[in-house]
């Protein structure tokens, strides 16, 4: 995750954040340095950045800006609506009282284990 100023362009940290991806593991051999397929929103639909993603590999999956709705990726996109109903939890994320980008951030990572911590005490 990064963080960002809200009048930021989500597209602008879309580069700088499969930089900071770490490394994938999953199957024996190397690990993967960069996910397979990219999913994204309208807001991503520039032809530079498919160009960009192609360009390392990964198959970008973005839906288009002007298409009736209905791109399929409804599917898979509810997981990260559901993250963030999960975030939206903590009063204080889903409504920023801290100035400081550190303490947002630092709460956001602790918000993130606690989320974590609870699926992993379900599933066992």
């Amino acid at each position: 995750m990064t963080l960002t100023g809200g009048n930021r362009h989500d597209v602008t940290q879309l580069l700088p954040l499969l930089d900071a991806v770490p490394s994938i593991r999953g199957r024996r051999g190397r690990p993967r340095r960069k996910p397979r397929r990219l999913y994204a929103d309208r807001g991503y639909d520039f032809d530079k950045y498919r160009r960009l993603l192609r360009k390392r590999g990964i198959k970008p999956l973005i839906a288009r800006r002007g298409v009736a709705h209905g791109s399929g990726l409804g599917k898979v996109r509810w997981v990260v609506e559901r993250a963030f109903a999960w975030l939206h939890q903590f009063k204080r994320l889903r409504i920023r009282y801290e100035r400081r980008a550190d303490l947002h951030q630092g709460l956001l990572e602790l918000a993130c284990s606690l989320i974590c911590l609870r699926r992993l005490r379900t599933s066992f």
